[in-house]
């Protein structure tokens, strides 16, 4: 099975390991899997990585990295390629496409587009994360109408953007995955005496973390205001990140008497995120929905999907979420849930952990084995694999239910011409003059 993903996520090498994973399996017939990944030749993420990025051509086995020119750097619903993508399709002649840009992708359309004119015939999904529901102008309307009608499948990051794709009439195949997994390789339990010792961080201390952007949808005041009325628990507050709130949370810190618990570290290379999830007790995402952010197609924003809980889960660290968007479904009873926002069921969940050791454990052994089960690149990997072979399968039912009706039709053709033309012979005979 020839695979072609399309997306500017994969500009990052490490976002690629759950699709070299997917090169390596096999389908169920035996048949090797082949993976070519098209990126942007040059992409400008923005935000605080504010550079360009050149991704370069790589093959690793089965496994393709392709860099073409694309007409756009920096959008990523205005990005589409140039004549290089028609070759590479041409030579390369994809089973299955999929594009992870959205629902309103140009992009999308463009392969939608191309895989008609080349005769490729292959299978178009299409990936998104978007779990709001959404109006849209023309020409925006028309664009995922075109887009939506010749989707065969989609895979969609959260169960509530599932349910905004149903009430905008797509009835086929669907899949709820995240885009992205976790190496359990590198996200592992794993002691770290020498960073408890730089931080100061002794063997009795509970340490609440925090791994994210410091802004207001987080939902860090509300945690900030959940320990504050903890003091006499012994805690420390360890945020790994940076974002506009860093301000105000230090000074939170200061008019509490609380600047000697609060361990506040910029972001470090992702290399060195699990090293410091494993300095924490809990791992908190108190994330909180807003209807504050808008784009040009969409407004509004709640959690849509949480990556850190399930490296966390990896880590065997129990996690507390709040209720916004997916975070509850990737928890499960796997952690503690409570309602966004709502400080006193913060404190108590957090309360919780602190007073109760083997809860902690407990719940820090089921994430991690939830984690194994489901959220490793490899697991992923089977599983999208999976759903691409449901809607081959369906191809060639569908094509061989199409040959059969077609025998059939021309079996009752071929029928009803031999009765007129007996018919027609008997008419002839009945008026043959003797």
């Amino acid at each position: 099975m020839k695979i072609l993903v399309v997306s500017h996520t994969y500009i990052v090498d490490l976002n690629c390991e759950k699709l070299r994973e997917l090169a390596k399996l096999h389908c169920k017939n035996g048949e090797p899997v082949e993976v070519a990944v098209v990126v942007p030749q040059r992409w400008r993420p923005g935000g605080v990585q504010n550079k360009i990025i050149e991704p370069e051509a790589k093959t690793e086995g089965n496994f393709r990295l392709v860099p073409l020119p694309s007409l756009s750097e920096n959008n990523q619903g205005l990005l589409s390629f140039g004549w290089g993508l028609v070759t590479f399709l041409q030579d390369f002649r994809p089973d299955v496409i999929q594009v992870e840009q959205g629902s309103k992708s140009i992009a999308y359309a463009q392969l939608i587009t191309l895989n008609k004119l080349l005769g490729l015939k292959a299978k178009l999904l299409f990936f998104t994360w978007w779990n709001l529901p959404y109006q849209l102008k023309f020409p925006f309307s028309m664009l995922e109408a075109y887009n939506l009608k010749n989707t065969d499948g989609v895979v969609v990051g959260n169960k509530d953007g599932g349910e905004v794709l149903r009430d905008r009439n797509y009835n086929n195949p669907m899949r709820i995955l995240p885009q992205l997994g976790i190496d359990e390789r590198i996200f592992k339990p794993q002691q770290q005496p020498a960073l408890m010792q730089q931080y100061g961080i002794e063997t009795s201390d509970f340490i609440v973390g925090f791994v994210g952007r410091f802004v207001p949808e987080k939902g860090l005041m509300t945690l900030a205001k959940a320990l504050a009325g903890l003091k006499e628990q012994n805690w420390k507050w360890l945020i790994l990140g940076r974002g506009p709130l860093e301000p105000e949370l230090k000074q939170w810190a200061k008019e509490e008497g609380l600047e000697d618990r609060l361990i506040l570290i910029e972001s470090v290379p992702h290399a060195d995120v699990p090293r410091y999830i494993n300095l924490m007790s809990t791992l908190l995402l108190p994330s909180e929905t807003t209807y504050d952010f808008k784009t040009l197609t969409a407004a509004g924003w709640k959690e849509q999907f949480g990556h850190v809980i399930i490296e966390a889960m990896a880590s065997a660290v129990p996690v507390i979420g709040s209720d916004s968007g997916e975070i509850p479904n990737v928890i499960g009873t796997a952690g503690l849930v409570f309602p966004e926002g709502n400080v006193a069921e913060l404190q108590e969940r957090l309360h919780s952990l602190m007073t109760q050791p083997g809860l902690a454990k407990k719940l820090g052994q089921r994430g991690y084995e939830k984690a194994m089960e489901r959220y490793t690149n490899r697991a992923l990997a089977e599983e999208q694999l999976g759903f691409y072979e449901e809607l081959l399968a369906e191809g060639v039912a569908a094509t061989l239910g199409g040959e059969r009706q077609e025998y059939e039709r021309q079996e009752d053709e071929r029928q009803e011409d031999e009765r007129q033309e007996d018919e027609r012979q008997e008419d002839e005979r009945r008026f043959v003059p003797t």
